[in-house]
C-alpha cells in the first residue's frame, strides 16, 4: 500500500513539475511592461476580445512577441476580458486571467517592472480588441 502511494505522490508530483514548466514556457518573450505612476493604475486600460468567426479558428492567438511569426502561447475567445499595458504598433501587450482573479494591475507601482504574474500576460493583434474603459 506504502508503495503504490509513494508512486502515486511521485506521478502527481511529475505533473505538477510539468504543469509548472509550461506556465514558466508561456511567458512572453517580449515582456509586458508595467510603468510606474504614483496615480494612475498600472494598466491603462481594459478591453474584450471581439469580432473572432467561431466557424474559423475562432481565437485571438496570444503571441510572445508583438510580431505575426512569434510563437503564440494562448488563446482568447469573443468575449473575454484584458487589461491593456503596453502598445507597439498593431499590438496590445496585455495582462488576463481565465478564472477572472485580480491580475494587480488596477492600482498604481510604485516602480517600471516586467509583469510576471499572477495572471498571464503576452501579446495581441489590436483588431480584435474593443477598449472598454480607460
Amino acid at each position: 500500500m506504502r508503495v503504490l502511494a509513494t508512486i502515486a505522490m511521485g506521478i502527481a508530483g511529475m505533473f505538477t513539475l510539468t504543469a509548472l514548466a509550461q506556465e514558466i514556457a508561456k511567458r512572453p518573450e517580449v515582456p509586458i511592461m508595467i510603468e510606474a505612476s504614483s496615480d494612475l493604475d498600472a494598466c491603462n486600460a481594459t478591453g474584450i476580445a471581439t469580432g473572432l468567426d467561431p466557424h474559423g479558428d475562432g481565437f485571438l492567438a496570444v503571441k510572445s512577441a508583438p510580431a505575426l511569426q512569434s510563437l503564440r502561447i494562448d488563446k482568447l475567445y469573443n468575449g473575454e476580458q484584458v487589461y491593456i499595458c503596453n502598445e507597439r504598433d498593431d499590438w496590445y501587450g496585455v495582462v488576463y486571467s481565465k478564472d477572472r482573479r485580480d491580475c494587480n494591475v488596477s492600482t498604481p507601482w510604485p516602480q517600471n517592472l516586467a509583469y510576471t504574474g499572477p495572471c498571464r500576460s503576452g501579446w495581441v493583434y489590436r483588431r480584435w480588441i474593443e477598449v472598454t474603459g480607460g
